[in-house]
């Protein structure tokens, strides 16, 4: 294929324009050499000096790909479809083989300064972890290949799950606490659905009683609710507590981040309808809102933003959406279970987006955010992390 014609395809990429066949001669191209892969940088530089506020959106562009994915999908033939799903693969390839170039918002051309990283340890992703503490004190350690049947609880190690008891007649409560590195998987007795993240504490009935209110604490962290509905529970309410918020729901899909170090509360709605309460009122959030409470001043305020990127850690992503590296920081720590310090100068106002795995090695991570030019190099010594 000659330069010119991957000139042409590079272009209608960015325009999301290509098609199935040009997405698989791009991702061919840009395995050949690291060559081809500069050559690719240098258009999106172009592209971002044309486009200043317009910055070639990778994640956005895959998002619009899948939905036009799915809904040709849905409606094809078997040999359509086979086909659709080859043009879906190419589509994640492509942003697969880009890496680093795609990760930052300012991709800067020239020279940059090489140094050497010293990697004393290999900081593996985090896993299905989980401390369970019953209503008598006893506490249950749940990772990969452990396991618990007790009364109406079940647990393989990876998830639990509780069954409805219509004998239970006054609430007793249970505690989930995922560590740093963790993540977990709960059913409640009701039916609802909860992925909590690392680093987060959740409080909540062995089985909710009658038609009484349904209320569990996020005590602190971060975690996703799939409430089963009220219609299904004689009208019975959902209520999630922490520690300056309320929020109530009929039956709905919602998103909250509470983490104890951070300044405010993030509610994000995916499906439905929830309403939001604090000291200062209360207000109802429609689909594609998020809530963001101010927990020094009690606060709100109400902005639309993108729901996929907020739940990409449920589907197994970090997407960072015009981040500052000490927030991506944070989000890292949480996960690898390190302290990350941050030693040199940085310029607060300098942002990153990307889409990264939240399965790979935090070394690849580091990889990438040193490709953009904003560190020179890193430095592990067992949990300790060092950006210069």
């Amino acid at each position: 294929m000659s330069l010119k014609e991957i000139r042409t395809i590079i272009v209608k990429y960015l325009n999301e324009e290509a098609t199935a066949s040009e997405l698989n001669q791009l991702s061919e191209w840009l395995e050949l050499d690291n060559e081809n892969k500069r050559i690719f940088k240098e258009y999106l530089d172009v592209y971002h000096a044309i486009h200043k506020d317009q910055v070639f959106d990778a994640i956005k562009a895959y998002n619009k790909t899948e939905n036009v994915i799915i809904e040709k999908a849905s409606k094809a033939s078997k040999t359509i479809r086979l086909n659709i799903i080859r043009y879906a693969a190419a589509a994640v390839l492509i942003l697969g083989l880009l890496g680093g170039y795609l990760f930052n918002e300012f991709l800067i051309s020239g020279t940059r300064t090489v140094a050497n990283e010293v990697i004393v340890s290999n900081i593996e992703p985090g896993t299905n972890k989980a401390i369970l503490t019953l209503e008598n004190g006893e506490e249950v350690v749940f990772v990969k290949g452990s396991s618990l049947q007790k009364n109406n609880i079940t647990s393989n190690g990876e998830e639990i799950v509780y069954k409805a008891n219509s004998q239970i007649k006054e609430l007793a409560y249970n505690t989930l606490t995922i560590p740093r590195g963790g993540q977990f998987f709960i059913k409640l007795s009701d039916g609802t659905q909860v992925w909590l993240n690392s680093e987060t504490q959740l409080k909540y009935p062995i089985s909710f009683i009658g038609d009484a209110p349904r209320k569990v604490e996020l005590i602190y962290g971060e975690a996703y609710f799939e409430v089963s509905p009220s219609t299904e529970h004689n009208g019975a309410k959902f209520i999630v507590s922490n520690r300056n918020q309320d929020i109530e729901v009929l039956g709905t899909k919602f998103n909250i981040q509470a983490y104890k170090e951070e300044s405010h509360i993030y509610t994000t709605l995916s499906e439905g309808k929830v309403m939001v309460r604090s000291h200062s009122g209360k207000d109802i959030l429609s689909p594609g809102q998020q809530a963001s409470l101010d927990i020094e001043n009690g606060s709100f305020s109400i902005q639309k933003v993108n729901v996929k990127h907020e739940l990409a850690w449920i589907y197994g992503d970090f997407v960072f959406n015009k981040k500052s590296l000490d927030e991506i920081v944070k989000v890292l720590s949480r996960w690898y279970d390190v302290d990350i310090k941050l030693e040199g100068e940085y310029v607060l106002s300098q942002k990153f987006n990307g889409q990264l795995s939240r399965g790979q090695n935090l070394e690849k991570i580091l990889e990438l955010i040193k490709n953009t030019g904003k560190i020179k190099s890193f430095e592990i010594n067992d949990k300790t992390v060092v950006l210069k």
